[in-house]
């Protein structure tokens, strides 16, 4: 199986990073405006459209506000299997520090997802910052 972990530090309160993640419904707008362009919950999924034009139905298995994580999988698009986690780890009181790991079959669909992981986890950190008034 493919696997790809990220990790970025964010220089703003986790309380404030997990509020922005756990509100899945609003990726587009709050974590990766750009890359995503488009998000909506049907039940316990979501669609999300990214710039690309790739559209996929990832169904939100967990919101776990103790440990500040999401866990989601994709159940329809590409690719046969991916499931993925984000967490938030606080480092200090004004920095945070997200990790995301995502898991995909075949393994070869790591070369899709890997410039997509960069391309929104810049995304991510340049919007979370912004949020909590650092640039």
């Amino acid at each position: 199986m493919g696997t790809i972990r990220k990790e970025i530090v964010i220089q703003a309160p986790a309380e404030e990073v997990w509020r922005a993640l756990r509100d899945v419904g609003r990726a587009h707008e709050r974590l990766t405006p750009g890359v995503l362009v488009d998000c909506r919950m049907e039940g316990d999924a979501r669609i999300v459209t990214f710039a690309n034009g790739m559209v996929v139905k990832e169904r939100i298995v967990t919101i776990d506000d103790a440990a500040m994580r999401v866990a989601y999988a994709v159940v329809e698009g590409p690719p046969a299997h991916h499931n993925a986690s984000m967490q938030i780890v606080a480092e200090g009181q004004r920095t945070s520090r997200l990790v995301w790991i995502s898991d995909f079959l075949p393994d070869e669909f790591a070369r899709v997802a890997a410039p997509l992981i960069e391309v929104g986890a810049e995304a991510m950190k340049k919007a979370l910052s912004a949020t909590a008034g650092i640039s």
